[in-house]
């Protein structure tokens, strides 16, 4: 049985897995360009001293422009050679949504924690979201540290914790109460009210 999220995230990091890169589709890229601008290929290609048939080739994959061509392209459209060939990350929104009703998260039960992962229809998450019932009251139940990659959103849902890391002392915390930190650094929670605490995790998973 593990005992904390680490196995969580490795599993959140390996389901949501990106394949190799596609390849650049350079006349789709310009043509993305172009619209970017609100041109049409008249005047693009009047920027860019092109004949309106090579543009429309070239956007079309018609034709592979020659360097000169690529370079003409590139001032007409204000930017760089490279910036050819490298799409903006994030440039599209895809307006992927998923709710999670209460309690219909999928459980993990440790024996420090017990959590319910939420949003877990989503495949290649930038960040996992999961609620968890602190189980453990002290932190001799935990065999040393949790700390893996990236950084960590806390919240307190209810009752009261006790935010242990390894650079900081210990830190008490109620309800409303939130903490964002650096989640290679070791970090362990512990309930310290009468009844098991549950808390809000986000972690990145970038």
């Amino acid at each position: 049985m593990t005992r904390d999220p680490k196995s969580l995230i490795r599993i959140a990091r390996e389901n949501g897995a990106e394949h190799g890169a596609e390849p650049l589709d350079l006349g789709q890229r310009v043509r993305e360009l172009r619209k970017e601008k609100e041109w049409t290929l008249e005047q693009a290609a009047k920027q860019a001293g092109l004949a309106r048939s090579t543009l429309s080739k070239i956007e079309n994959g018609q034709m592979s422009p020659t360097y000169d061509a690529l370079k003409k392209l590139a001032v007409g459209l204000e930017i760089s050679v490279p910036q050819l060939f490298t799409p903006p990350q994030q440039e599209k929104v895809n307006g992927r949504m998923t709710v999670t009703r209460s309690g219909e998260g999928q459980s993990h039960a440790t024996a420090t924690y017990e959590h319910e992962l939420l949003a877990e229809t989503l495949t290649r998450k930038k960040m996992l979201p999961y609620r968890a019932r602190v189980r453990a009251r002290a932190m001799e139940e935990f065999d040393g540290w949790v700390r893996h990659d990236g950084e960590e959103f806390l919240y307190v849902l209810t009752g009261v914790i006790r935010l242990y890391t390894e650079f900081y002392e210990p830190v008490e915390m109620r309800r409303g109460d939130s903490a964002y930190y650096d989640s290679t650094m070791g970090h362990n929670v512990i309930s310290v009210s009468d009844e098991d605490a549950t808390i809000l995790w986000v972690t990145s998973l970038g």
